[in-house]
């Protein structure tokens, strides 16, 4: 084979043939689409309906519903906000709650918790539970999953996101995409595509190579439509290559419909159209939540001849064929039944069990965790986090949750009066009434709260600093100013360590803090994120030692922002004189559409997003990415490679060398030193969670998709394969990788 052949791998079928088989469950079947099922009847149905009837399928109805065709019997589309738990009933027209008392739900833990699990297992179990859920309350499609690249870790939405990896992202979304979908509950992958910045998404232009867009940013939405059926897409609020995302020709016509041949909607992000003719000529469905583009003015383009009604005619079939997929859920049976039911519940426990990180735990001579009871007899814990739910907070979607079991009662439970707890809040978190007022989250230590917390540190065995941000300070409609612990938190840690150096340190978070002071001012280091109804169990589990912890992190912990790539070339954050605030802060507040402000955001680093840059530039991180520690120890041995038709087979063994049960997740990155191309030092290509009691071996094999290790040719605009050597490297994080091996391909 000469050097510069290259295998084409542009269409739908090809690529959808090859199986997520990473980790289970194996999804080794291609998966074809059940939304052309209906053509026969969906043609019939548009033949018969009138004009006025079809352009009011094209725009919000209510606050979160869509019309059908009452004169024929076909139900609106009821969509349910929120992609890690279904939201409270709102008033049709408002964001006022309708009060209602079985409307309440699971809080799931957020996509970062659900990435650091690295288990499409748990993600597929996940999106089913929020089916499940979205059923009993009558919704047809889960805005959700969101699935952006965690460009940068201030991100306002960063917690709700995956990684700032695109494969780890992409087969995630696919086993969340399957198990909602299975269960009878339509997706809507959002926000597509590149809204990696809340701060002016609501007018941001994205600049960026062709080749680093497929690559990185569409990836992961790529995946999901090819591998797992998604039906539905919601357009972001940004612009791409100067067009709005939501009259984006090349994004939702010539990208999703053409070249991975999307057959389902899309719909706008809450305010996001800007446009009539070109939105719907472009692409988009649904205008939500209100009419001012796709209605009136639609239909008068219409009659006008400024817009041909086949286009109207396509973009209605397109909503019935989700419509005739998910069956609706009659009115008078949604919001019957009481959700946030035990099911449910077990979903959101296993998934906090497998997401919490342990960063830091003394020294393999003396680790302070899981915490001796033998020694231990009074704990101090320290900070409001500790007692602070974050089912609901800041700007956008939120859970009325049944159940939240905080991390102070989750340990409660858990030492059943083993050990005297003490509580003192230490610092007054970041809240809203602090947001309203403009003030910063980096407030100086309270004085008098700080004494209280080093009073009751210096009387305990052990103190437990349950430190972090909260759902105020991580928010959607604006981004973290910086990466730095809120509320005088650094200067907190500093006076408990010096009060008692037996110090566990849990960081309650959504994305990276900076963690330079805590981590050396602690004996341990945990991340629990925002880890849903039941992380409060989860956290005292990992603490106490009924379950060890496994979780990775999906994304780098930088040192300093000025590390971050998207902050060291200085394409962000960016300056907007006299900016009007965000898009939907904005809608929710009734001030109107923004003006017409411009700013470009140049994706500098290009496909060089996370561990690709510090590995690039050999930047030293916090923490790497993949990065979890475990109170066992694994052993990595016995790598062999072998490549087979469509995919590399790799096999080793894994070993736990200790006399503790426990989970490790295996990770594969790949090498290409001698490609002609511009390539990252190494990429993950393959992921696996492996269950090893006390002492037990495995023989683990993990398939790398040759799919998987296509770069996106700009000038034949398809995925083309390299020949050539390959460097194949095994191990438990993106900077411990054991084993080594070289194959070709």
């Amino acid at each position: 084979m000469q050097r510069k052949l290259k295998t084409i791998l542009s269409t739908r079928t090809v690529i959808a043939s090859m199986a997520l088989a990473m980790t289970a469950p194996a999804f080794s079947q291609p998966y074809p689409t059940r939304l052309l099922d209906h053509e026969q009847q969906i043609t019939k149905i548009i033949e018969g309906m009138t004009l006025d009837e079809k352009i009011a399928m094209l725009h919000g109805k209510n606050m979160f519903s869509s019309e059908g065709v009452p004169r024929l019997g076909i139900a609106d589309m009821e969509y349910a906000d929120g992609p890690f738990g279904i939201r409270e009933e709102m008033e049709p027209h408002s964001w006022n709650s309708l009060h209602l008392s079985t409307d309440s739900a699971t809080f799931f833990p957020t996509g970062s918790a659900l990435a650091a699990t690295w288990s499409t297992e748990w993600a597929y179990a996940y999106g089913r539970g929020m089916s499940r859920e979205a059923r009993l309350r009558g919704k047809d499609m889960i805005l959700g999953p969101a699935i952006n690249i965690q460009r940068i870790p201030t991100g306002g939405r960063t917690y709700e996101y995956l990684s700032e990896d695109p494969l780890l992202s992409g087969a995630l979304a696919v086993a969340y995409t399957r198990g909602c979908q299975e269960d009878g509950t339509a997706v809507c992958l959002k926000h597509y595509a590149l809204n990696n910045q809340e701060n002016y998404r609501g007018f941001v232009d994205v600049h960026i190579s062709d080749r680093a867009m497929h690559e990185i940013y569409l990836r992961p939405f790529e995946m999901a439509v090819k591998e797992a059926d998604a039906w539905g897409v919601m357009a972001a609020y940004n612009k791409v290559a100067g067009r709005w995302c939501s009259e984006n020709e090349m994004l939702l016509n010539t990208i999703l419909r053409q070249q991975w041949g999307f057959p389902g909607m899309v719909i706008s992000d809450w305010g996001g159209v800007h446009s009539t003719v070109d939105a719907v000529t472009a692409g988009m469905n649904v205008e939500m939540p209100g009419s001012r583009y796709m209605g009136k003015a639609l239909l008068d383009s219409v009659k006008a001849g400024k817009v041909s009604e086949d286009i109207i005619n396509q973009r209605v079939r397109e909503i019935l064929r989700v419509r005739f997929t998910v069956s609706p859920v009659a009115k008078e049976v949604a919001n019957t039944k009481p959700v946030g039911n035990a099911e449910e519940m077990a979903v959101a426990l296993e998934v906090a069990r497998r997401s919490i990180v342990l960063l830091k735990n003394g020294n393999n001579e003396k680790p302070l965790l899981p915490i001796n009871l033998s020694r231990v007899k009074r704990i101090a814990v320290v900070g409001e986090n500790a007692v602070t739910k974050m089912a609901l907070g800041g700007v956008g979607a939120g859970v009325k949750t049944r159940q939240e079991i905080t991390p102070l009662e989750g340990l409660q439970q858990a030492l059943n009066g083993k050990a005297k707890i003490t509580y003192v809040p230490g610092y007054k978190s970041f809240d809203r009434s602090s947001r309203d007022k403009r003030l910063s989250p980096q407030q100086p230590a309270d004085p008098k709260l700080m004494a209280e917390a080093v009073k009751a540190a210096k009387q305990a065995d052990l103190v437990i600093f349950v430190a972090g941000d909260n759902r105020e300070v991580e928010t959607e409609g604006s981004d973290r100013k910086s990466i730095t612990l809120p509320s005088g938190q650094d200067e907190l840690a500093k006076a408990l360590a010096k009060a008692n150096p037996h110090m566990v340190t849990i960081l309650v978070a959504g994305g990276p803090v900076d963690v330079s002071t805590v981590s050396q001012a602690s004996e341990a280091l945990l991340v629990s994120w925002f880890n849903g109804s039941m992380g409060g169990q989860a956290l005292a589990e990992v603490l106490t030692g009924q379950i060890s912890p496994s979780g990775k992190l999906p994304m780098s912990w930088p040192i300093q922002l000025s590390d971050v790539p998207a902050y060291a070339t200085g394409t962000y954050p960016q300056t907007v004189e006299n900016a009007q605030g965000d898009i939907f802060v904005g809608l929710v507040r009734n001030k109107g559409e923004q003006k017409n402000q411009q700013l470009v955001a140049n994706y500098a680093e290009e496909d060089l997003v996370g561990y690709r840059w510090y590995d690039c530039k050999d930047t030293d991180v916090a923490y790497p990415f993949g990065y979890g520690l475990s109170y066992a120890q694994f052993g990595y041995s016995d790598l062999t490679v072998s490549p087979t038709a469509g995919e590399i087979l790799v096999k080793f063994n894994l070993t736990n060398r200790s006399k503790t049960d426990a989970e490790e997740v295996a990770q594969v990155y790949v090498a290409r030193p001698e490609s002609h191309l511009s390539r990252p030092v190494k990429e993950l290509k393959g992921f696996q969670r492996v269950a090893l009691k006390a002492g037990e071996q495995k023989t683990v094999t993990i398939r790398l998709r040759t799919s998987d290790l296509c770069h996106w040719d700009e000038a034949a605009q398809a995925w083309m394969l390299e020949p050539g050597n390959l460097s194949i490297m095994v191990g438990g994080s993106s900077d411990n990788l054991p084993l080594k091996a070289d194959t070709r391909i």
